[in-house]
């Protein structure tokens, strides 16, 4: 029986109710916001066009309505994740609900460009508390073994397909309603998710344990990772070698280089370095970081490359992209299977290994392609995904104890969400180098847009590939198992006053 079933360490309404209904209820509502996080890493991407005419944005700040969201997103995943386990999941995920509404309310009411990238920072903040508060509390309800791997196969097919719907309900609202509904639409789910959070999910944090914090750590890595992105988002503009972006970097490099040996030095630091000792969750997360900056940065130049050279519009690209997500949710159901019967090691390996070819077939896209001939090949591979995310998510919390859950949550979406804020900062870079060289020799607007993009596309082709040694050197089939009969022998000689005789895998 889990945690929950033993009310060891989650205690919530409702514990009376058979273990089964109580924890996939509180589940559905937990992947509820968090398909609602996924999706705004996207949801705007169709509708950049359309804000940047109604707002009077520049063409080269354009990418900031993604960037701003992103990069806090990532940023502030740690301190959300120590913070949930400290001060407790469910209030802790609530609090960022609250912060999600407020930003998604005002990025609707925005009538100017920095208000609107200000505002889309703060959503970024609301969402990097909620994702590992619900990762965390996701991980205590369910054991290790096949019941959690179950639990992720689903969290990771929504994690993968929630960025491809984004694009689909992007195309949709601005179409048929204006670009404020794509946050609208946040305010909506989101006052139903907090309306429900207390009664559904339960409440689980640390007990016994000083609240302690490491306000130095989680001001170095995040000022040190918005430095870094900065530098590279605007170093085409300025050039690589002007004194800002040059400064921007080094900034970066010493605080970078400085937040593991503050961490190494803090009473209570933002992120233990012991966990890196589980070579799994250190390979699992290298993974997770070249996952979002291959795939996130595939979505935002394809994207680009059917709206700026195909001419699609917001429907229409959020419809081709449909395909990506076809496939992903396809194939959630034999990823999980796999996993179990096989191991993570290996889907993981399988999954970006197709992700990386499909976005390479991509390369060869020429500038009056047809969907069907030249899109659909590499949109359908690409949605293979759902095999990178799953085993991701899975191997980043192998062995981790009840006390590391919100930190080790926080730290697999960190990996990613800035894998994927660096990964569109690099490919927006080389994409818009090229295309300049292309222009400059006389090659027509669409001709040189496309030369551009097929570059972004080695590059995070290459990058998803990349993965595959990372994986195969890392990722340990010995932790993974370790962890799973390390769980069941604990679950087995664990008392359960609180539940009836039977215990909770009765019901599954």
């Amino acid at each position: 029986m889990t945690s929950l079933d033993r009310g060891e360490h989650i205690r919530g309404e409702g514990a009376a109710v058979p273990a089964g209904v109580h924890r996939w209820r509180a589940f559905a509502l937990l992947a509820v916001t968090y398909c609602m996080t996924a999706v705004d890493l996207t949801i705007v991407n169709v509708a950049l066009p359309t804000i940047g005419v109604k707002l009077h944005f520049p063409e080269t700040d354009l990418q900031w309505v993604v960037t701003a969201y992103a990069l806090t997103f990532g940023g502030f995943l740690l301190l959300g994740g120590r913070a949930a386990d400290l001060l407790g999941r469910r209030r802790m995920f609530m609090i960022g609900l609250v912060i999600f509404i407020g930003a998604s309310l005002s990025c609707a009411l925005a009538t100017s460009e920095t208000f609107l990238i200000v505002m889309r920072g703060v959503q970024g903040v609301g969402a990097a508390v909620v994702l590992p508060s619900a990762l965390s509390i996701v991980m205590n309800m369910f054991g290790e073994g096949a019941e959690r791997n179950k639990a992720l196969g689903l969290w990771g097919a929504i994690g993968a397909s929630g960025a491809t719907i984004g694009l689909l309900a992007g195309g949709a609202l601005t179409r048929y309603a204006g670009w404020q509904y794509i946050f609208y639409l946040n305010v909506a789910i989101g006052a139903v998710s907090l309306l429900l959070a207390r009664r559904v999910v339960p409440e689980s944090r640390l007990r016994g344990v000083r609240r302690r914090y490491d306000p130095l750590g989680a001001l170095t890595v995040s000022v040190g990772l918005v430095a870094l992105v900065y530098a590279i988002s605007q170093a085409p503009v300025v050039g690589w070698t002007a004194t800002r972006t040059l400064a921007f970097l080094a900034v970066s490099a010493v605080l970078l280089v400085a937040f593991p040996v503050i961490e190494q030095r803090a009473e209570a630091p933002l992120l233990p370095l012991r966990l890196f000792r589980l070579k799994t969750l250190a390979g699992s997360n290298a993974v997770g970081f070249l996952l979002g900056a291959s795939f996130y940065s595939f979505i935002f130049i394809g994207t680009l490359y059917m709206q700026q050279v195909l001419g699609y519009s917001a429907m229409k690209t959020g419809l081709a992209w449909l395909a990506t997500s076809v496939t992903g949710i396809a194939l959630a159901g034999p990823a999980q299977l796999l996993v179990t019967r096989t191991s993570a090691k290996l889907v993981m390996a399988a999954g970006m290994t197709l992700v990386g070819a499909g976005i390479l077939w991509a390369t060869q896209v020429p500038s009056h392609a047809t969907f069907w001939a030249d899109l659909a090949g590499p949109l359908f591979i690409v949605g293979a995904v759902t095999w990178a995310f799953i085993p991701v998510s899975i191997g980043a919390l192998a062995g981790v104890t009840e006390r590391d859950a919100g930190v080790a949550s926080g730290l697999i979406d960190t990996s990613q969400q800035i894998g994927g804020a660096i990964g569109i900062a690099v490919a927006s870079t080389v994409a818009t180098a090229h295309s300049r060289v292309l222009a400059g020799q006389g090659r027509a607007a669409a001709v040189a847009l496309t030369g551009g993009f097929h570059w972004a596309f080695w590059v995070a082709g290459l990058t998803a590939l990349a993965a595959v040694p990372v994986t195969f050197l890392l990722v340990r089939r010995t932790e993974l198992a370790r962890a799973a009969a390390a769980f069941q022998q604990r679950d087995a000689a664990a008392p359960s006053p609180a539940t009836p005789q039977g215990g909770s895998h009765a019901h599954h």
